[in-house]
C-alpha cells in the first residue's frame, strides 16, 4: 500500500489533504478512545507521511479536561519529539474538534442564514472534500461526506470516491452546529 500512496501523492500531492485521528498528544489518552496498542502506529503513519511529503492534518478531540492552548501546546511538544513539521498553532494543520451533543436543540440553516452569516455552502468542506475509512471488520473502505458524520450511514456516500462525488445535504445537526454556526476550522474547503 505505501508505493501505492506514494505514486498517488506524486501525481495528485498538490491536491491532498490527509487528516489523521490522533485524539490526544499522550499515548494514553490516546488509546482510552482508540483502543490499546493503537497509538504507536498511528504515530509511525504520521511519520511515514510526513516523510514522504504528504501534506498532514491532525484531527484531535477537545473531550480532555483542557483548554485548547493547553492542548495545542501539548500536541506542539509531540511534534517537535517526533519531528513532525505540523503547526500545533494553525486550526488547519490541527483541528480540535469539539464533542457533539446529539440531544442539543440546534436551529435549522435557513437561505437567509447563510447571508447573514456571510458563509456560502460550497465554501463548506464537504462541497469538495470527502473521507475515506476502513472501518474494523469491513470488507471494503467507506466514503463519507464529512469527518462528524461517521456514523450517520445517510452520509455514508459508496465505496469509490467516484460514488461519492454528488452534492451533500447539509440536514445534520452537527452541520449547523460545528461547520455552519460554530464557524469549525475544517469547513472551509
Amino acid at each position: 500500500c505505501a508505493d501505492e500512496l506514494a505514486a498517488l501523492n506524486r501525481r495528485h500531492g498538490e491536491h491532498l489533504t490527509l487528516r489523521v485521528s490522533l485524539d490526544h498528544y499522550s499515548a494514553a489518552r490516546h488509546e482510552e478512545l482508540r483502543g490499546a496498542r493503537s497509538w504507536q502506529p498511528t504515530l509511525d503513519g504520521i511519520s511515514w507521511l510526513c516523510d514522504n511529503g504528504f501534506r498532514v492534518h491532525i484531527a484531535g478531540r477537545t473531550c480532555w479536561d483542557q483548554n485548547e492552548a493547553e492542548l495545542r501546546t501539548g500536541y506542539g511538544e509531540l511534534f517537535t519529539r517526533a519531528g513532525l513539521a505540523i503547526d500545533p498553532h494553525d486550526p488547519e494543520s490541527l483541528i480540535l474538534f469539539p464533542e457533539m451533543d446529539m440531544e442539543k436543540d440546534v436551529p435549522e440553516i435557513t437561505e437567509q442564514c447563510w447571508d447573514i452569516l456571510g458563509v456560502a455552502p460550497d465554501a463548506m468542506m464537504c462541497a469538495t472534500s470527502r473521507m475515506v475509512v476502513k472501518r474494523k471488520g469491513a470488507a471494503r473502505p467507506a466514503v463519507l461526506a464529512c469527518t462528524l458524520l461517521a456514523y450517520d450511514p445517510r452520509f455514508e456516500l459508496g465505496e469509490t470516491l467516484a460514488e461519492a462525488s454528488d452534492a451533500v445535504s447539509l440536514n445534520h445537526p452537527h452541520c449547523a452546529t460545528f461547520c455552519v454556526l460554530g464557524g469549525g476550522s475544517c469547513s472551509v474547503a
